[in-house]
Order: C-alpha cells, then sequence, then structure tokens
C-alpha cells in the first residue's frame, strides 16, 4: 500500500446528506477492501451517520456544509474526520435531555471504543472543529 489513501467529500448541511454520506463511505470503503457487508463496513456507515447527522443537526444553519474525510494510513488505522465550520464543540448532555436526542456522541463514543478505536475533537483554522474517529483498519477488514 502506498503511505496513504485519502478521500473527501463536502456536503450540504441537509438531512438528505446524511445518508449521501453513508454511501460515499460505502463506496470508498469498498474500493480500499471492506467489503459492503462486512460488520466493520457496517459500524463505520453507523460513525459516520451519526456525525453526519451532529453536523447538520446541532450546527443550527451556522454550517452550510459539512465535509466527511477518510483517510487509511500506512500504520494501518483507519481515521474518519467530520468537519463543520460551527464553533460549538460537541457536549456530553445530561441523561433526561438523552431520552430523545443527543445520544449521538454516546453511541459514537462507544463503537469507536468497542473497535479499539479513539475519538478526538480538533478546531479547523475557520473556527469549526473535526470530529475524528481512529479505527485500527486490519481488525475491520478481517471482521
Amino acid at each position: 500500500m502506498a503511505d496513504h489513501q485519502e478521500a473527501s467529500v463536502t456536503l450540504p448541511s441537509d438531512p438528505a446528506s446524511v445518508s449521501a454520506a453513508r454511501r460515499y463511505v460505502s463506496d470508498v470503503l469498498a474500493q480500499w477492501g471492506l467489503p459492503d457487508g462486512a460488520d466493520a463496513a457496517d459500524t463505520v456507515r453507523l460513525i459516520v451517520s451519526e456525525l453526519a447527522t451532529n453536523a447538520v443537526q446541532h450546527t443550527f444553519g451556522l454550517s452550510p456544509t459539512f465535509t466527511v474525510d477518510l483517510r487509511l494510513d500506512r500504520d494501518e488505522r483507519l481515521r474518519i474526520g467530520v468537519t463543520d465550520s460551527h464553533p460549538r464543540w460537541p457536549q456530553r448532555l445530561p441523561a433526561a435531555v438523552q431520552q430523545d436526542n443527543g445520544r449521538g456522541m454516546v453511541i459514537i463514543r462507544w463503537l469507536t471504543a468497542e473497535c479499539g478505536g479513539r475519538l478526538s475533537v480538533t478546531p479547523t483554522d475557520e473556527g469549526g472543529k473535526t470530529v475524528w474517529i481512529a479505527l485500527p483498519w486490519t481488525a475491520a477488514v478481517q471482521g
């Protein structure tokens, strides 16, 4: 494999873009050797779906687009980043609020940890943020 492979798509902050992000990620992962029916592919799609939903719902119209970045590094880590231009970082919501919404980051954190990955949030130069998920690729391809 080359040093790394990268793919990226920018979509409007619209609910219909969540399914477009999932389809895009599925297509890229299949090109990189992770078949569509693999458990790991389902996990990655769910993570992307939750991140994209957050980018659409929780930026309150202040981020007209969001970007999904995929990077497969030589160190055999799949990195998934979802960037929006809203400055507010993900928050842990009280359990009472989570009954109806706000569970996306809980799901993302759990899935990431379950796969042996890690989550981080970094600021962008434009004042927004990127939520990054790093997952072991070898486990994904074998799973």
